[in-house]
């Protein structure tokens, strides 16, 4: 990794706006030194930072908490990250039993079981139906439209929900709860043809998260259509599959060509090891939303016209970049970086740096950017990994 003006620190552990070569002053004012402490990027920004580049970063545990019995949920989206217009997302946890009721979207719905298990339900506009339990590095997707249910097993679970919109709010769904509320009983009793009588305990607005029993084994709730089972899963074991490796790391890929129901969301689960990086490239497709898993990394961001910005993340941290914005991601620090990037697209697609030069003439290359036969010589050897080892960070 280069060489590069770092913080210093004047008082103790108490890091600085002064790079080493003089600039800058010490910060004698008011300030939140943890916030600086994780974020060394902003305090000193590399000397290669330059213009005005929108944030590209924002925490989950800066977002509102939304607590039930049976479970919580917070979200990102614009009203948290404006940049963000493409995708918004939702960590939810829910507790042994712990219900997201059966409900809706406008929006297309992709998920990661990050920790613990839970059961999903779905019937799609045939009339087929779907259920299922998933797991650590399991996927799910529901197209938009199609009602759905997810709840806690034995041990609870936690997940990321992500959105085809970057304006979706969870909160702002479309719930069976909360359309009994606000439907007259002469009409729900006309509907199912059972008397008023049945719908006097109804809830009185939307429940959301609830508390309930964990259901019983998987085979013993499952529901016989005479249309039968949704002719695609809408669950992918995403750790289950052969990662590709690279010097420095691994990436597992996930669109509709390997999940055909994920028409609108794809992704990518990389891993990047201590001293390695994601390499220089950039997506020609839309943009990214990153969800870091574990670890602690840097990117870089590149938008042309002189401008270009760092930041620092950490697991539960998300990230963005623009449509076609140039990027790479550096583990900075001494455990494995994990983190996924999810794209509104049906496909993945990834433009490498190194792979444009290398198949680019090498007489163009050196009189354009004045570069000796030694970068030449090292891009015809190179095999353009995801991930490649560039030594301690």
């Amino acid at each position: 990794m280069e060489n590069r003006p770092r913080t210093q620190a004047a008082t103790g552990n108490v890091p600085q706006p002064i790079r080493n070569d003089g600039t800058g002053a010490t910060d004698i004012g008011p300030r939140d030194v943890m916030r600086d402490l994780e974020n060394p990027d902003m305090l000193v920004p590399p000397v290669t930072d330059a213009g005005l580049i929108p944030n590209l970063k924002f925490s989950f545990s800066d977002s509102h908490m939304q607590l039930n019995y049976g479970g919580w949920s917070r979200e990102v989206t614009v009203r948290e990250l404006p940049i963000a217009t493409t995708l918004a997302g939702v960590n939810m946890r829910l507790t042994p039993g712990g219900v997201r009721e059966l409900h809706w979207h406008q929006q297309a719905e992709w998920a990661y079981m990050l920790l613990g298990r839970a059961r999903i339900t779905s019937v799609d506009q045939e009339g087929r139906n779907f259920i299922a339990d998933v797991g650590p590095g399991d996927l799910w997707y529901f197209p938009a439209g199609l009602p759905h249910s997810i709840q806690g097993l034995e041990e609870g679970c936690e997940f990321l929900l992500v959105f085809d919109n970057g304006n979706f709010s969870d909160l702002n769904t479309l719930s069976i709860s909360d359309w009994f509320a606000h439907t007259p009983k002469d009409v729900l009793s006309a509907n199912f043809g059972v008397p008023e009588s049945v719908f006097n305990s109804i809830p009185s607005e939307q429940v959301y998260i609830f508390q309930d029993n964990v259901p019983d084994s998987l085979e013993s709730q499952k529901v016989h259509s005479p249309y039968g089972k949704t002719p695609q899963s809408f669950k992918h074991q995403l750790l289950a599959q052969t990662p590709i490796k690279t010097p420095g790391g691994s990436v597992r890929i996930v669109d509709s060509s390997n999940f055909p129901i994920s028409k609108t969301i794809a992704a990518a689960l990389v891993e990047i090891e201590p001293g390695a990086m994601r390499e220089l490239h950039w997506h020609p497709n839309n943009d990214e939303w990153q969800y870091y898993l574990t670890g602690q990394g840097r990117m870089t961001v590149f938008a042309g016209k002189g401008t270009a910005r760092t930041f620092d993340y950490r697991a539960g941290d998300v990230g963005y970049v623009p449509f076609a914005f140039g990027h790479y991601i550096q583990n900075t620090g001494n455990q494995t970086l994990w983190f996924l990037e999810m794209f509104k697209s049906d496909r993945f697609v990834d433009m490498s740096l190194n792979q444009w030069m290398a198949l680019t003439p090498r007489d163009l290359i050196r009189d354009n950017l004045h570069v000796g036969p030694e970068l030449l010589d090292a891009l015809r050897k190179q095999k353009w990994p995801v991930v490649k080892y560039t030594g301690t960070p």
